[in-house]
């Protein structure tokens, strides 16, 4: 009877929030999985090699091989993707920045490779997501995240308003993010759109030198002037 090769791993890697020294957010354990794979998965090859040379910076660049899921890749293409890994080899799906596959496309990935029985392997990092969470002060044990809210003002203050009930209803933490450029209006309409007594968390530059995190009611946020433009935030609610 053949003997079937063994199937490579898929390795989960998260990367930075930001451009802190790698290992000051990051375990060991990442620098010695980049030091064995040479096969990616990436949303930027140009973020990938700057990442994995910030890491291992003795490996050699030419012998790495990328393939890019993001916003342009064929649905087509995706199939294929863990083909090295059926071939017995290990390869490496990687963020942009925090954790693969929460808020992040390569969710599509580790779907594909349960489909296909490769073993998935997550290694610890940073989520933006989890970090604001911990330091919200809000409810660890319910919540949800909604992702990007709606662009229209009708639309997202509809959809501000059903939330901030549902977290009043069920003593649930609310997350969702926004475009950088649009932290400041987005801001300034929860103040205007919550209850008073509706507590609005603001975490800002995770694990930065900037960091900036606070938990206070809507009526306090009226008193509170903070400029959130193009910083990367994570925004919690909890009536």
């Amino acid at each position: 009877m053949e003997n079937l090769k063994e199937k490579g791993l898929l390795y989960l890697i998260p990367n930075r929030l930001g451009d802190s020294p790698p290992l000051e957010v990051l375990p060991l354990s990442i620098r010695k999985v980049i030091n064995e794979i040479d096969h990616y998965i990436v949303e930027n090859e140009k973020v990938a090699r700057h990442f994995i040379k910030k890491i291992v910076p003795s490996k050699s660049q030419p012998g790495l091989e990328f393939r890019l899921l993001n916003k342009f890749t064929s649905e087509l293409e995706i199939p294929n993707f863990l083909d090295p890994c059926e071939q017995g080899i290990s390869m490496g799906l990687l963020s942009d920045a925090g954790c693969p596959g929460v808020a992040d496309p390569g969710a599509q990935i580790v779907a594909l490779a349960h489909q296909k029985d490769i073993k998935v392997v997550p290694l610890v990092g940073p989520s933006s997501i989890l970090l604001a969470l911990m330091s919200s002060g809000l409810n660890g044990q319910s919540f949800v995240f909604h992702g990007y809210l709606p662009i229209d003002n009708q639309e997202r203050r509809q959809f501000v308003k059903k939330i901030e009930k549902a977290s009043i209803t069920n003593n649930q933490a609310q997350i969702f993010i926004e475009t950088p450029y649009r932290n400041n209006k987005l801001l300034i309409s929860l103040v205007s759109t919550l209850q008073a007594s509706t507590r609005i968390c603001v975490a800002v530059d995770l694990t930065l030198s900037t960091e900036f995190v606070k938990t206070q009611t809507a009526a306090e946020w009226k008193k509170t002037s903070i400029d959130l433009h193009k910083r990367p935030a994570i925004f919690l609610i909890q009536g």
